[in-house]
């Protein structure tokens, strides 16, 4: 009986390398905070890292391009007064980013063209409503200023960004910690993961439960899921013997994982990043030195291990770059920031291949950063889908990109909107274009 040996993959030679050391990001004091969040945002413009900073909390916005050794007098991000938790930019403007922190308080933050020449501390939106620190952080992928924050309150908040407002507050669903939180493709459903063992299918706008799934991983150690392709689920966590495991679901029926793999005993959490148009899935895992990959596909086995990024030095988080911001004349399908204890070094993902011409089986059309839906249509009930973008040409920006304008004068209606600032007496409105 003949039998195929190996599966035929094109992500079978995928291979991952640090790149030189005149373009790693040297002498940052990366946080010590020991919470399981990625402590690092990247976008085609920036790379923001949690540092470590006395009275309060802060992290680095250094431009792609400002590699080398950073001077310890680099301004910060620093309006917290405890310590950040998670930073996320948003996917579409490459200038802004949000922050949660132990304060209870989430922060959003614009970043001047060039990154920044003094301390930024003053915010331009503060969002409370957490009773208790903030520790995730993710903005809807397809609806403009829509953000999404769960805090060590056990409750998720959906915010208007633009006005300040928590529209969403679902706070009777999660009986203990929420370990993760992330939206589906198209920000119709949210998935969670929480310290009961259970992970949730969420419908954002009502906040209810549409599928869940209990004991998904019997360990007590935290379990981190997240959508992947046909609304599948994968998710990692411990077993009873505190292994380390990879699940996959299909939440139509809950009942059985479709697969679960044991990976090692290592005691760091394993953060999977996954890529829509692969179908690749990264998992990093918290003080590892390595990067597993695996493809993900509708055939038996379904999670299929692909190889692994072995280094000698352990990551302390993991910044994953979008799709639009990789150099696809290299055949790169992924690159990864890795934090170290004093610096962060990109990592890059390249399939190899002989042919300098685009790779179109590589790169199909990618979320482009133009949302399809505003913040209070959304919330009212009209979906969007993603907004595609070929990558063909090297991805430029044809829209211009969404502009926070704020204006300290009068307030101004159009699609303006408001956010109250402590202290200060002049209201700062936002006219979003």
């Amino acid at each position: 009986m003949s039998r195929k040996v190996v599966r035929a993959s094109k992500f079978r030679h995928v291979f991952g390398q640090g790149v030189k050391a005149d373009q790693c990001y040297d002498d940052i004091r990366i946080s010590q905070m020991t919470w399981d969040s990625n402590f690092c945002s990247v976008n085609p413009k920036f790379v923001a890292m949690i540092v470590d900073a006395s009275g309060g909390g802060a992290f680095l916005v250094l431009p792609l391009n400002k590699t080398g050794r950073i001077d310890m007098s680099q301004p910060t991000v620093c309006g917290h007064t405890g310590p950040v938790l998670d930073i996320e930019f948003c996917p579409h403007n490459d200038n802004i980013i949000a922050s949660g922190s132990e304060d209870c308080s989430v922060m959003i933050w614009e970043i001047p063209e060039g990154g920044l020449v003094t301390p930024l501390n003053d915010p331009v939106v503060k969002l409370e409503g957490h009773s208790k620190r903030v520790g995730i952080l993710s903005w809807h992928p397809t609806a403009h200023n829509v953000l999404m924050s769960a805090g060590c309150d056990n409750v998720v908040i959906l915010w208007n960004v633009a006005c300040g407002e928590a529209m969403v507050r679902i706070d009777s669903v999660h009986p203990d910690l929420i370990y993760s939180a992330c939206w589906n493709r198209d920000g119709s459903q949210i998935l969670t993961s929480c310290k009961d063992k259970t992970i949730r299918v969420l419908d954002p706008r009502k906040g209810t439960v549409i599928a869940e799934k209990e004991k998904t991983h019997e360990g007590s150690r935290p379990v981190k899921a997240v959508f992947v392709s046909e609304g599948k689920i994968l998710s990692t966590g411990f077993s009873r013997m505190s292994e380390r495991q990879v699940a996959l679901w299909d939440p139509k029926s809950f009942g059985e994982p479709l697969t679960l793999q044991e990976l090692d005993t290592s005691s760091g959490v394993l953060l999977p990043f996954f890529d829509p148009d692969t179908g690749v899935v990264y998992l990093c895992g918290k003080g590892d030195s390595s990067i597993r990959y695996f493809e993900v596909t509708d055939e038996a086995p379904y999670v299929h291990y692909l190889s692994m990024y072995s280094s000698k030095e352990s990551q302390k988080g993991m910044g994953y770059m979008p799709k639009r911001g990789l150099e696809v004349n290299k055949c790169e399908i992924a690159r990864f920031y890795k934090l170290h204890e004093r610096k962060c070094e990109p990592i890059v993902m390249t399939v190899p291949r002989k042919s300098d011409l685009f790779q179109e089986d590589l790169y199909p059309d990618t979320m482009g950063p133009e949302p399809s839906v505003e913040a209070n249509e959304w919330f009212e009930g009209k979906e969007g889908q993603p907004i595609l973008i070929s990558l063909k040409d090297g991805f430029a920006t044809t829209t211009k990109s969404k502009e926070f304008k704020v204006h300290k004068s009068l307030l101004k209606t159009t699609s303006a909107a408001m956010g109250h600032q402590h202290g200060n007496t002049g209201v700062r409105t936002w006219l979003i274009k």
